[in-house]
């Protein structure tokens, strides 16, 4: 059968094994510190040490020292410009969230502060957000009526935000970042497209200038709610809330069709707030049934910490809100912070990031404010501004508090349609339509992913889409990990690369050769799969060779050059995959082999040949020559 002293190249050593501590070191590293943060304290002298410790939980004072005046002026007009958005929407949001209105602006004040000490972005602009504010707003309203009991419903959004920044910063400072991510693109996609929806449809109580209206986010329940009152609707507040949307939608279009009007977009919002409490104010139209704001009281925030309710019996209610909020929060300003990071070729630590936000929002809930984040329409207008660093969100920060200490009373007649409008202008930028055609021409999963989401937040409700987006996603991870891919491979004529033979039709086999390639590591939960796969291969192969009447099988070739790792339950089925094999007459080998894979495989096939001569002779031919011998020659031996 050939020389069987012949020695195939390429003989690579069994590597030592490593100890147990230092394997188990290695992986903790791995896992919690990818980017090695103590790298920067090698070989420093204690006072050194101290500097960059406080530098890397405090990124200011690495920065502070190189700042210029030039930079000042262009986060002057960044922070300015954002400040002008803060206002309305800080006032809208609480709205959305059912708190008192100047909540919203006590938002904008303290959490851009703390941001701007600690967090790694400097384009991110810190405020409340509409999803958050929506699912505080359902998830503490079936618990609490904001109505019947406003001090109670409060005191919760408030401990609600505690834990929100408890679990966050929990999450960075133990470096489980990673948690994070299993919330994929596809699905915050449909989540937020779907919450933008129910957001929309929520506004329609002040579009319509309805008093009572129902607290449930489905749609069906919004339909209901609106077309059970038709009596009630206010034509006075449809139009004047037709007309600021369109203002609003023009606004933005324009802006959109040339980069320098941002700055229309960005005064649109405060524009028609200033529009509509001049127009409620001349024409006295809240007595014809136009709904506005009311007294906002003058100061800056006052303390909260003896309002965080630790003993209600709603205690877990506002657990369970405050890591839901805490979760979608991070995944929203941890994505818009890299999206202009990367504009700007600068890194965003997200562990940074998550110790920032949580430090932001435990000093919110002491200091009346609710639930805060990197909203991307704030942020956007932060960046097109032109802003060089945090200290925009200073300045922001310092523009709230002067209205906070003298301006307040302007907002008394600013009409609640007015808000809503502006609600609903910000919302229709979150339905990311586009990103969802492109998931259908990529990955059909991630379609049904992104639209799971968005179906479960519209027609059930926000938690209910979450969860199932999140169960859809996980799913997916378990079914990567549990059905892992493995195909035949077959050569390209005329070159030496092998390829997916299902992939690429003119791939062909190796006559008497099965290549096959596993694409993930090898575990407990997936080794039983592939001993069955694995075995049911090699049965069709046979089949198949047995009915197109060419050469028999005669060895099995595994490539893992794509497994990471084998636990022992893979070890035991490769076991189990040996005795089958051998009870068939084969020989099965297998290849863990780099990036030369293909050269080295047409190598092995070479040395395989030249140690049996396949093909030359059929063992039933009694000696004759075959009629294929020349031709599986040629296929088996490529030069």
């Amino acid at each position: 059968m050939g020389n069987a002293d012949y020695e195939c190249p390429r003989r690579v050593s069994i590597p030592p094994s490593k100890p147990f501590f230092n394997s188990l070191k290695s992986g903790l590293k791995e896992t919690l510190f990818p980017d090695d943060p103590f790298r920067q304290f090698k070989n420093q002298s204690a006072s050194r040490k101290l500097l960059l410790g406080l530098q890397y939980f405090v990124p200011i004072l690495e920065w502070a020292p190189r700042y210029t005046f030039e930079f000042f002026k262009s986060d002057l007009l960044a922070g300015i410009t954002i400040a002008s958005l803060a206002v309305p929407q800080g006032i809208s949001y609480a709205n959305l969230a059912n708190l008192p209105p100047i909540l919203g602006l006590y938002s904008s004040f303290v959490p851009p502060l703390v941001y701007a000490m600690m967090g790694s972005s400097k384009d991110l602009a810190v405020g409340t957000v509409a999803v958050g504010s929506l699912l505080i707003s359902s998830m503490l309203g079936k618990e609490v009526n904001p109505n019947e009991n406003p001090k109670l419903y409060v005191q919760l959004a408030l401990t609600a935000t505690f834990f929100a920044g408890v679990f966050q910063a929990s999450l960075g400072f133990l470096r489980l970042g990673f948690v994070v991510d299993f919330l994929s693109h596809a699905t915050i996609v449909g989540f937020m497209g779907g919450a933008a929806t129910v957001v929309c449809l929520q506004q329609l109580k002040g579009i319509l200038g309805l008093v009572r209206f129902t607290h449930a986010t489905d749609l069906q329940s919004v339909m209901r709610s609106v077309f059970s009152q038709t009596s009630q609707w206010r034509w006075e507040s449809g139009v004047l809330g037709c007309c600021f949307l369109l203002f609003l939608l023009l606004t933005r279009y324009f802006s959109k069709k040339k980069a320098t009007f941002f700055w229309i977009n960005a005064m649109a919002p405060l524009t028609s707030v200033i529009l509509g409490s001049v127009l409620v104010y001349f024409t006295d139209a809240e007595r014809h049934g136009v709904q506005v704001i009311g007294q906002l009281k003058k100061g800056l925030n006052p303390p909260s910490l003896s309002e965080l309710d630790f003993g209600s019996p709603y205690l877990m209610t506002a657990v369970k809100t405050g890591v839901i909020i805490g979760v979608i929060a991070l995944a929203e300003g941890i994505a818009v912070g890299r999206s202009f990071a990367m504009f700007k070729n600068y890194h965003i630590d997200g562990n940074k990031e998550m110790v920032a936000f949580g430090m932001m929002n435990i000093a919110g809930s002491c200091t009346s404010c609710y639930l805060t984040a990197g909203p991307f329409s704030r942020s956007a207008v932060n960046f097109n501004a032109g802003c060089k660093t945090a200290v925009s969100n200073i300045v922001m920060a310092t523009a709230v508090m002067i209205t906070l200490l003298f301006l307040t009373p302007l907002f008394h007649y600013t009409p609640l349609v007015v808000l809503s409008s502006i609600i609903i202008a910000a919302m229709l930028g979150l339905i990311d339509y586009e990103a969802v055609i492109h998931l259908w021409k990529l990955d059909k999963f991630d379609f049904i992913v992104c639209m799971s989401a968005y179906v479960g937040v519209v027609f059930g409700s926000v938690e209910i889409g979450l969860v199932i987006a999140v169960t859809i996603s996980l799913l997916r991870v378990l079914l990567s990990v549990a059905r892992p891919r493995t195909f035949v491979l077959g050569n390209i004529p005329n070159s030496v690369t092998y390829r997916s033979i299902d992939q690429y039709p003119d791939a062909k086999s190796v006559p008497g050769v099965l290549i096959l390639h596993i694409d993930a590591p090898i575990y407990f939960a997936n080794a039983s799969y592939l001993r069955e796969r694995i075995s049911r291969w090699i049965y069709e192969e046979e089949e198949k060779l047995k009915i197109s009447g060419e050469t028999g099988l005669q060895y099995v070739i595994l490539d893992m050059s794509s497994v990471g790792s084998i636990d022992t339950s893979g070890i035991s089925m490769f076991e189990e995959i040996k005795k089958v094999v051998d009870r068939r007459g084969l020989k099965v080998l297998t290849l863990f082999q780099d990036l030369t894979f293909p050269n080295f495989l047409f190598n092995f096939l070479n040395c395989l040949y030249r140690l049996v001569n396949i093909s030359y002779y059929d063992a039933a031919s009694a000696g004759e020559p075959s009629k294929r011998s020349d031709q599986e020659a040629k296929q088996f031996q490529v030069h």
